[in-house]
């Protein structure tokens, strides 16, 4: 369900006695690698990911999608929702199509194929940038403590997105056009949902079930899907 959050004392209090901490550098920049084991272009890109995951300033996240099924080879990480994000922002873009490898930066800049210095690039212009919400996350259990504060109201709100992946897995793919390959992949995205809106006009104080040792990135977007916000990893 997704809830419209205001600032609440009682739920706050809730939250005493627990320390919030955040994993990396306090602003990383998030990348989305949208990806398929079916696309024969595709394993280079992955080995960019495998280093962005790497990285303290960086959230790599890579979405396998489904529309290269077909092709002789069912990529076992892919999910219908990954494709529908993909294509949702090629609408907000105005684009008509989508393709693999895709890597979206920050939530805006779209960059086709394999352009590690380019990627590199806009990593250092969005980390410079001063971030328009502070985001930290805590971690008990199988709960997820959530707090942001924005320096002004969001005009288009925003959508607070909880994400888990896998680190690593290594696939052996026997058919299609990778057939052959043995593949090592990285931050495996294995659940996206939205979790509530949020318009920034006072503190969010969210308490989210995040149980497994999977790690956990809260993302804050604005509609569209459009320019990520803040982002924080527990890994």
């Amino acid at each position: 369900m997704r809830l419209m959050i205001s600032a609440a004392l009682g739920l706050w209090l809730g939250f005493a006695g627990m320390g919030l901490a955040q994993s990396g550098a306090p602003n990383p920049v998030v990348v989305e690698l949208y990806t398929s084991q079916g696309c024969s272009s595709c394993p280079p890109a992955d080995k960019i990911l495998n280093g962005l995951a790497k990285r303290d300033d960086v959230i790599a996240l890579a979405l396998h999608v489904d529309y290269w099924d077909y092709i002789g080879w069912k990529d076992s990480f892919a999910d219908p929702a990954f494709s529908k994000r993909q294509r949702a922002y090629a609408r907000f873009a105005g684009a008509r199509t989508v393709y693999t490898p895709q890597m979206i930066v920050g939530g805006m800049d779209h960059i086709i194929g394999i352009r590690p210095a380019e990627v590199d690039a806009l990593i250092r212009r969005f980390a410079a940038r001063p971030a328009p919400v502070t985001l930290s996350l805590g971690r008990s259990g199988g709960t997820v403590r959530v707090k942001a504060s924005a320096s002004a109201p969001l005009p288009r709100g925003s959508v607070v997105q909880v994400v888990r992946y896998k680190p690593t897995e290594t696939v052996s793919i026997e058919r299609g056009e990778n057939a052959g390959k043995t593949i090592d992949y990285a931050n495996i995205v294995t659940d996206w949902r939205q979790a509530a809106d949020w318009d920034g006009t006072s503190d969010l104080l969210l308490d989210l079930k995040a149980p497994g040792g999977d790690p956990v990135v809260i993302i804050i977007q604005e509609p569209g899907p459009g320019p990520i916000l803040a982002a924080a990893a527990l890994r």
